[in-house]
């Protein structure tokens, strides 16, 4: 029976006649001989896988990791010598076309890789540093991936890999999330502590400089009443000088005035007080010359025996001294 084959240009077709390729390419088209041929048709094209992992981390917690791999073929003939991805053509439902279900196991064993790498690193991080670590786990396990042996040997060209998510189990995920806004409580009440001590601080910092300002104030005062009492001091002291010269001046002004008079009444001081009267021009005045009379007789009562005074000369001396 003679059949016609036309592939995509993303599909890979090989055609065994006898045990041997008798043509392989990609979007071919071809008549063949049914009964003796036997057709491999291997997809090109890149294609996303999903996966869902349930590890377990370094400190015994349950996570679930979701994410997706993205692969190419990029040696059909060596995969093919591996998987069986035969067509069976004589069918019409697309679904029943490939005679085995090798193609199946391709994403499979993929799979099974990129669980086995992730297991190895769930495994030795503890679930707080896991939970932030999606993009180192990607990162190491993507490396692995391109360097495994084993996915090199299926001629598969690893594209990418994507980590979509980590979850924990529920209650441990509750618990997180409380101690999580337990932390962020903390660090929101340590922010108010923080705003209300510069605050105090602030605060402090204007009391003391207030104190400063009126220290600085109260010495420039000090020293304008030092100033101040160090000029009346120079004052007092060039008035006190003064006093000092001026009363040395006086002093000198009387002893020199002392001694002129001293001078002057030198030549009167042995004289006799009568002769003085006589030279005072007060020596022929009847008064006076009574009054120094009585006085010799004061000054001689021992040798008076007897003293008769005149009424005459009493009334006269009487009169005189009432007018």
């Amino acid at each position: 029976m003679l059949n016609f084959i036309k592939v995509p240009p993303t599909t890979y077709v090989l055609q065994y006649k006898h045990g041997k390729i008798k043509r392989e390419g990609a979007g071919l088209s071809f008549f063949y001989y049914a009964p003796s041929s036997t057709i491999v048709t291997i997809p090109l094209a890149s294609a996303d896988v999903p996966f869902v992992f349930q590890e377990t981390t370094a400190d015994f917690q349950a996570v679930t990791l979701q994410g997706q791999l993205t692969y190419r073929v990029v040696d059909p003939k060596g995969l093919a010598s591996l998987l069986d991805f035969s067509d069976n053509r004589r069918s019409y439902y697309a679904a029943d076309r490939s005679a085995s279900d090798d193609p199946h196991k391709l994403p499979e064993r993929l799979i099974h890789i990129t669980h086995t790498l992730a297991r190895a690193i769930t495994q030795r991080i503890g679930l707080r540093d896991l939970l932030l670590s999606s993009d180192a786990i990607v990162a190491e396990v993507l490396e692995k991936l391109r360097t495994s042996d084993a996915v090199s040997t299926l001629g598969v060209e690893i594209l990418g890999l994507s980590l979509l998510s980590i979850k924990p189990t529920p209650e441990t995920s509750r618990a997180l999330e409380a101690d999580a806004r337990e932390a962020l409580q903390r660090r929101a009440d340590e922010a108010i502590y923080a705003r209300r001590n510069a605050a105090v601080e602030q605060e402090r910092l204007i009391k003391e400089s207030e104190l400063n300002t009126e220290i600085a104030v109260e010495e420039k005062k000090r020293q304008i009443r030092e100033t101040q009492m160090a000029a009346e001091i120079a004052v007092e002291e060039q008035r006190a000088q003064l006093i000092d010269r001026r009363v040395e001046n006086e002093h000198k002004d009387a002893d020199s005035r002392a001694y002129a008079l001293t001078e002057t009444l030198k030549p009167l001081r042995d004289l006799d007080w009568k002769t003085l009267m006589m030279l005072g021009g007060k020596g022929t005045d009847p008064k006076t010359m009574i009054a120094v009379a009585f006085q010799e007789m004061a000054g001689n009562a021992q040798k008076i025996g007897e003293l008769n005074v005149s009424p005459d000369l009493l009334r006269s001396l009487i009169g005189t001294a009432g007018k």
